[in-house]
This record gives structure tokens, sequence and C-alpha cells, in this order.
């Protein structure tokens, strides 16, 4: 027996409402041609936070720039803990998988394509077992060590309810709105607990890959796993899961966890529309600030990935078809106009912006700058 789908109030169905709005808008907003000069920008951005938020929460901490660099697959500072990196490039590649689903026209779900999904990101451990069901009972501790926050169930239980979960995934609550049973199937696999480790990652990532199922919008746009990472809504997170039992009871009412759910999308949605127009904004300041100073209209990509985040000179000559010699001028280019300074050295050389180009991303940064708006009364 699983937790049930819970039905959802009159707030619930406003807040509903609010992210579809929220999503409309972002399809407008990244359709067109010249859209992805700057979308795949931003794209980049949230899906490479999606994944330093997930592992941020077990205690994997990288920076923004570092999970890009490990997106991009290159190298990263050296002084980044091998767990962390290990933990970083496993969620990447299982992320990665998730998101090409949404085009996967022969896709079910089955127990098989979870524990492959699990030995994706689990795969650097093998003393972890990954892609294999736990064998003894599982305890989550929490903060008296003498207290468990979590038993889950027991062993001998999980290939039952893991294929109760499948059947219900593939054709359980359908008429469902898609964030809701995105967010029942996390709810449901991090309470089975079937694996010895990584249960709260592929409990994110499930929420992320049926959303992505669903097909309405790039997975990026519509994951909380960015905002699952911030310390105080991991807090939440944690809170909220605990007040569906701290054993295995799926007769607890599943509403909280829903409405938890749906106000982590909306206030998430907040932000993502905040990085689109901040994203737009940047670049067409920036082929501005280009045709004034006479750059090839490409670099405008080399200078918006330094606003926006790092520019790696290897990346750029990808993205953009360059050889090694026209990205190396492009960016020696850019340095003697003073809208680029290095960071780092030998493989980890990247480059930030300076000077004018830094001031554009300070700017647009400054005035899109604003409160959050609860989407619930408080």
């Amino acid at each position: 027996m699983l937790h049930a789908t819970p039905a959802l109030d009159h707030d619930d169905e406003r807040v509903l409402a609010e992210i579809d709005a929220f999503y409309d808008a972002f399809v407008r907003s990244t359709g067109g041609a010249r859209a992805g000069q700057w979308v795949g920008g931003v794209r980049k951005w949230l899906f490479a936070n999606a994944i330093r938020g997930s592992n941020t929460i077990e205690g994997y901490t990288v920076s923004s720039s570092t999970a890009t660099a490990i997106v991009d697959h290159v190298a990263v500072p050296a002084d980044v803990p091998e767990d962390s990196r290990e933990a970083v490039r496993g969620y990447r590649d299982a992320l990665t998988w998730v998101t090409l689903t949404a085009d996967m026209e022969a896709f079910a779900y089955s127990e098989a394509v979870l524990s492959a999904l699990h030995f994706m990101m689990m795969r650097f451990w093998p003393g972890r077992s990954p892609g294999r069901y736990r064998t003894r009972g599982v305890i989550v501790t929490g903060g008296d060590p003498l207290v468990p926050a979590y038993v889950g169930p027991d062993a001998d239980q999980v290939p039952l309810l893991m294929g109760e979960l499948v059947e219900w995934l593939n054709e359980g609550d359908l008429s469902a709105p898609l964030l809701v049973r995105a967010a029942m199937a996390h709810l449901n696999l991090v309470r089975v607990h079937p694996w010895r480790d990584g249960n709260g990652r592929m409990s994110r990532s499930l929420q992320t890959m049926v959303i992505a199922r669903g097909g309405r919008l790039a997975p990026e746009f519509c994951s909380i796993e960015e905002w699952l990472g911030f310390e105080i809504n991991t807090f939440d997170y944690y809170r909220t899961l605990r007040e569906t039992g701290g054993t295995f009871e799926p007769t607890t009412d599943a509403h909280g966890w829903i409405r938890f759910c749906l106000r982590a999308h909306h206030l998430q949605a907040q932000v993502v529309d905040r990085r689109l127009s901040y994203g737009r904004e940047v670049w067409t300041a920036l082929a501005g600030l280009a045709g004034e100073r006479g750059l090839h209209e490409r670099t405008i990509a080399a200078l918006y990935a330094a606003a926006t985040d790092q520019l790696r000179r290897e990346v750029y000559a990808t993205e953009e078809g360059l050889s090694r010699d026209q990205s190396v001028r492009d960016v020696r280019a850019l340095e003697r106009a003073g809208l680029l300074t290095s960071v780092g050295y030998g493989a980890t050389l990247a480059y930030e912006a300076a000077g004018a180009a830094r001031e554009i991303a300070n700017d647009v940064a400054a005035r899109l700058t604003a409160p959050a708006r609860e989407p619930y009364p408080r």
C-alpha cells in the first residue's frame, strides 16, 4: 500500500493555475529564432543548479561554477572534494538521462529503469550497492542519534512496494495534475527507501522525471531541486517529510506534502521568471556593447557566459563551432578590451566579466532583484 493522492482545495487549485501561467509565459519567452542564443545559457544554469541543489541536501556541496563545469565535462578545481565531485558527476549523468525520457516514445516505468538510474547516480561507490535494493532495514538519522528521523519498511517488503509504485507510475492517478503526480512519486519512493543510499536524490530525480514525461515544458524550468537545496528550504523539506510519519505509514494524509511541493514550484517559477528576464536583458545589452566596440558578433556568447557564470574557452569553441585558434583570439581580444578577467589556472582556467560587461550584468541584476511572493496565505 502506498500513500494516496489527496484531494486538492481551492488554494491548491489557485496556486496550480498561477504556476501554469508562469509555465505558459516561459514557453512564449523561450520561443523564436533568436531566443536560443541566450536561453541555452539559462537552461544550462538551471540544470547545473538543480544538480547542485539535490546534492547539497546530502552534504555534497560545490559552487555553481563548479557544477556548471561538471555539466560541461571540463576540469574542476583541485580543492573540490572527490566525494562531492563524483556525486555531482553521477547526478549529472542521471539527470541528463531523465531529461531525455521526455522524447522516448517507447518509455515505460519499471523497476529496472529505476535501478539503472540509481546505478548511474551511485556507481562511484560500489560498496553502497548501486542499482540493487537493500537487504536489511534502514534508518534515517535525525538530530539525536538515539531518535531516528525515519524508519523505513522491512527489506522483504521493498520488492512488493516497488512493484506497486511502478504500476502506479504507469497507470495510477493519470487525471491528477502533473505536478501533483510528480510530488506523490517523490513521496512514495522516499518513504519506501528501497536502496542503501541515494534514496533522497533518487526521489527528487523521479519527481523531475515525471514532470519531464509530462512533456509540457523542458524540465529545467519546472524542477524544484535547486529550490530544495537552499538551507532554509531543506529544513522545511525534511520537516514536511517527517510530518508524514516516523515510520512507513501510507494511511497518513499527504495533503501537507502536496502543498509544500506546490509552494516550492511557485517560488521556483518566480526565480526562473527572473532568470529568463536576466538572461534576455544581459544578452541584449552585451550585443549592444559588442557593436559599439566593433567586436565580432559571436563574441556576444563569450561575454554572456562570462557575465552570467564563467567562460571556458574550450566550451565556447565547441558551442560556437570554432577552432582552438579562433577561440583563443576571441578571448584575447576581449581581455585586451578590458571585458574579461581570468580566474584559475591550467586546466581550470576560466574567465569572468570585467569592466563594462560586469557593470551590465550587475545593473540588470539590481533592477530585477525583488522578494519572492508567497503563493499561500501564511
